[in-house]
């Protein structure tokens, strides 16, 4: 397979492939990127791979569905794989290596070592996720270990996730650069998401309405409301569609992630709701 820059792209299911990779391209004195994702590529990711191949000479991109982030029941076993599909579209746009392993190659029988970023994993997500973070930052941690890039991509629709990959990478000294892009939306304002494809055709209609409410908080924080009013905002709004189901929706600090209520300013409002069986999440930031 031979990749948009003329390259050949390789797939690979083993880390010691990945390590010689690395040390092939360290010899060339070639720059790497690492977008990691979980498959079932879609345009977010690809905005992603895209950057990376503008700023590194090599771009490696990890297609693994993480099991340690999943609770119990949970979509794991459900969640969509094509490996063909993803290969091919990565081929197009100029991806170097896919790493695709398989859960033994990733995790020992008897692996008991965990990655863990306090504070920031105990609102928003976390709150209603035990567990998930740590398996986000295990595993990303180890493939920051396996790839050793210069600049790791990951999308701003999971601001959460990034916000915690970025202080493990801060706190824990590990020299990567992470670099976060905007979120990749669909005309409506739908936010790209993998599990979209789970969404019935009249749930696909109603969806785009979560960034809509999301917007309406915006424009009130903008003019200078504070979190606990911008919050109710959003939720009044989310409330006029009877298909959805909010989980959680709240103002916070774009840094600590800390709920704002009274204080205005800059903040980030986050929410997530189930639409049918489908948990969609979605946020947008305020420079205030």
């Amino acid at each position: 397979m031979y990749n948009a820059r003329g390259d050949e792209m390789r797939i690979v299911s083993e880390k010691r492939d990945v390590r010689d990779y690395h040390a092939q391209a360290r010899r060339g004195g070639a720059s790497i990127g690492l977008v990691p994702t979980m498959g079932a590529l879609h345009e977010g990711h690809l905005s992603l791979v895209r950057r990376a191949t503008q700023e590194c000479d090599r771009v490696v991109v990890s297609i693994f569905v993480n099991p340690t982030q999943f609770g119990p029941g949970e979509d794991l076993e459900k969640y969509p794989r094509d490996l063909e599909a993803d290969a091919a579209a990565l081929e197009a746009i100029g991806a170097d290596l896919i790493f695709a392993p398989a859960p033994a190659e990733m995790y020992a029988p008897d692996a008991c070592t965990t990655v863990s970023v306090g504070g920031l994993t105990e609102g928003l997500c976390g709150q209603f996720r035990p567990g998930h973070f740590d398996g986000v930052t295990t595993v990303v941690c180890k493939l920051f270990n396996i790839v050793q890039p210069d600049r790791a991509y990951f999308g701003e629709k999971d601001y959460q996730q990034l916000a915690v990959i970025r202080r493990m990478v801060r706190d824990l000294d590990i020299p990567v650069e992470v670099i976060g892009m905007p979120t990749v939306r669909e005309a409506d304002g739908l936010a790209l998401s993998s599990r979209n494809r789970y969404l019935s055709p009249q749930e696909r209609a109603a969806a785009p309405k979560l960034q809509a409410a999301l917007q309406s908080g915006a424009a009130a924080g903008r003019e200078g409301a504070a979190g606990a009013e911008v919050e109710r905002i959003v939720a009044e709004q989310l409330a006029q569609e009877p298909l959805f189901r909010p989980q959680y929706i709240r103002a916070v600090d774009p840094g600590s992630l800390e709920p704002l209520e009274d204080r205005s300013g800059p903040m980030v409002i986050a929410a997530a709701a189930y639409i049918g069986n489908t948990r969609l999440i979605d946020n947008i930031r305020v420079e205030g």
